[in-house]
């Protein structure tokens, strides 16, 4: 049985630092490539960063870079995606969102169609 479940999220005031986590199983996920979303209330659902397979590539959205760090941890039975998120802003509050594709181009990691499993979500909130 599939599984990526999200834990880490919860509030914090702006400057402040969270450090989101992602566990997948069922599935040989270190084939996979892994990305982090979010949709924060009536906005469409955003790129937040990815990491390739091996965990050495990685992408962020302009606007977390320098300020979030994604890595992974390529168990045997289960995958465990981080997202180390430092200086939060108010702008950050959102459901973030793990998800895992099999693509192998990289150009393509910031759309959501891409991807093939998701999580739940996690609720970030960011006060001022």
């Amino acid at each position: 049985q599939v599984q990526m479940v999200e834990s880490g999220g919860g509030l914090v005031q702006a400057g402040g630092s969270l450090r989101l986590s992602c566990a997948a199983s069922g599935l040989t996920f270190s084939t996979y490539a892994m990305g982090w979303f979010r949709q924060a209330p009536g906005k469409e659902r955003e790129f937040v960063s990815a990491i390739s397979r091996t965990g050495i590539s990685t992408y962020y959205e302009d606007s977390v870079t320098g300020r979030f760090t994604i890595s992974r941890d390529n168990a045997k039975n289960t995958v465990t995606v981080y997202l180390q998120m430092n200086s939060l802003k108010p702008e950050d509050t959102a459901v973030y969102s793990c998800a895992a594709t099999r693509s192998i181009y990289s150009d393509r990691y910031r759309f959501p169609a891409e991807y093939d499993y998701w999580g739940q979500g996690t609720q970030v909130t960011v006060s001022s």
